[in-house]
């Protein structure tokens, strides 16, 4: 009976093998911040090491003379070393991943096109954003908005993971990599070596040389070798990501604790009828127009507005706030409870719209009487896009399933920066300026003196001494730069173009003649 095998148990489900261990199932997590990082499918090879250096090299040749089509050459660099990252791990393309890379190089040419300092900032941020989620994937909430700082997560382990690659080479990979640093180190020799003689044999090839290479002064080094820094690692931070992303859809979010009707449905009835209350104001003092405003507040149409604005601004930005709190602790037991929720919920958007409505409104009133500035065109921009994503709740819920709807967040916010940024809002806030110039002879030159060279087209415009000193500062700006072809933008070439035809004189006796008479005295934010 020794020798005889153990007999199977009866209840032995069927493919269960007696003889062999169980296997213990890894437990679940228990914390809600906890992705997982696959192990890298792919090494960091020659070629992702060789984009990498490829990009700290264009960085730090090109970047240090400001923005422009450069910043879309590293961005060209960056995605082929995640492209061959990608792809040796054997990573498939998606439509999402397309469409957020598409939308994060347009946000990249913003530079090549606007001086404006905000917008490139924000398209910058945007299209840093929209790569690490092209790259992470994700569809529910945490998958994409955790993916979108996700990078962060990479850079570090990215240059461990490229020491280690190369560490990895045998010979024939080795082999491969030294012959092609030696020929990039030769050509480089060959070209700074002739490219000297020749521009010290020929002043018109001394012009062109120094149009298209940059110059690199010896104080710059420091600089120079921090843009080189900053290019590999955000190269190979970006291809770490590419070669096995951290899936944050697996980050565990345990749901809210479900509320009982009456403590859940009382505090928002309440709300959603301090809404209508709002909404029937607004139809009976803005819908009567102008009369209507003074005989029912005593103020103008300018007061109005910059009475109410940021009040509603926030209003807007907190009812997103209590929409997603409220639909976490939604009783949701039965249908009913889960239709109940859907209509409270979408009547608060609803409601919501008139206020994101009337704030825009009191807006249009504001810049109506004192004219577009920055801030205001951004706000505005901010207001629309507020409204866009409460639309976009509607739609949810009404439909059956959510889970389109935090990639379409994310899509109308990366669209609405890239509109904004694309768009040239100080040529927009100069044309808005200069239009209100020309039919009532006002203008607040404080709206439009400290505008970037974007809006040089617009006030070239304006007659005699309000043209001087609203293009003072901008006729400074071109005079003490002079950027090579790669760091000058659309803009900038523009404005140096109409300023050559038509220069400017001194902008400081200019507004001293124009006087504070011809300013508008009514504030600005």
């Amino acid at each position: 009976m020794s020798g005889l095998p153990a007999p199977v148990p009866a209840e032995a489900p069927r493919g269960h093998d007696p003889y062999r261990p169980p296997v213990a199932k890894a437990p679940a997590p228990t914390s809600w911040l906890r992705p997982s990082d696959p192990g890298r499918k792919a090494s960091a090879g020659p070629r992702v090491v060789g984009a990498a250096a490829l990009t700290g090299l264009l960085t730090a040749w090109m970047l240090g003379d400001g923005l422009g089509v450069n910043l879309l050459l590293c961005a060209v660099a960056v995605a082929v070393g995640a492209g061959i990252a990608a792809r040796s791990a054997g990573r498939r393309l998606r439509v999402w991943t397309v469409l957020w890379s598409v939308l994060a190089l347009v946000l990249v040419a913003v530079p090549a096109l606007s001086e404006a300092g905000w917008p490139v900032a924000l398209s910058l941020v945007c299209a840093l954003a929209l790569t690490s989620l092209a790259l992470h994937g994700g569809r529910r909430w945490p998958g994409v908005l955790l993916a979108l700082p996700g990078v962060l997560w990479h850079l570090v382990p990215g240059l461990r993971w490229a020491r280690d690659g190369l560490r990895g080479l045998g010979g024939p990979g080795r082999g491969r990599l030294v012959p092609v640093l030696k020929a990039v180190a030769v050509a480089a020799v060959l070209l700074i070596v002739f490219g000297r003689l020749f521009a010290s044999a020929d002043a018109a090839m001394a012009d062109v040389l120094s149009n298209l290479t940059p110059s690199v002064a010896p104080g710059e080094a420091p600089l120079r070798f921090a843009l080189f820094a900053l290019g590999v690692v955000t190269s190979l931070g970006f291809a770490h990501i590419a070669a096995g992303p951290r899936r944050w859809d697996r980050t565990v979010v345990k749901p809210g604790r479900e509320r009982g009707r009456l403590e859940w449905a009382l505090p928002l009835t309440a709300l959603n009828l301090m809404f209508g209350a709002f909404a029937l104001v607004q139809g009976v003092v803005v819908l009567g127009g102008r009369d209507a405003i003074m005989d029912n507040t005593g103020m103008s149409r300018s007061e109005y507005a910059r009475q109410g604005f940021w009040q509603l601004m926030a209003v807007t930005v907190l009812t997103l706030v209590v929409v997603a709190v409220a639909k976490r602790w939604a009783p949701r037991s039965t249908a009913a409870d889960r239709r109940l929720a859907r209509i409270m919920l979408g009547v608060l958007c609803l409601l919501t719209l008139v206020v994101v409505a009337s704030a825009l409104g009191r807006m249009y009133y504001y810049v109506d009487a004192s004219g577009l500035t920055r801030l205001r065109l951004w706000v505005l921009v901010v207001e629309v896009w507020l409204g866009a994503v409460f639309l976009l709740l509607i739609a949810a819920g009404l439909t059956r399933s959510a889970a389109w709807l935090p990639r379409a967040v994310v899509l109308s916010a990366a669209v609405t920066a890239a509109v904004y940024g694309l768009m040239g809002p100080d040529a927009i806030v100069a044309e808005q300026n200069v239009s209100r110039f020309e039919q009532s002879r006002q203008i607040d030159l404080r709206n439009v003196r400290d505008l970037s060279l974007d809006a040089v087209p617009a006030l070239d415009r304006l007659p005699g001494d309000h043209r001087a000193c609203a293009l003072e500062l901008m006729r400074i700006e071109l005079a003490e730069s002079h950027s090579p072809w790669y760091a000058t933008s659309l803009a900038e070439s523009r404005a140096r173009e109409i300023l050559t035809d038509r220069p400017v004189p001194d902008g400081g006796s200019a507004c001293d003649r124009v006087g504070r008479r011809d300013f508008d005295r009514t504030g600005a934010y």
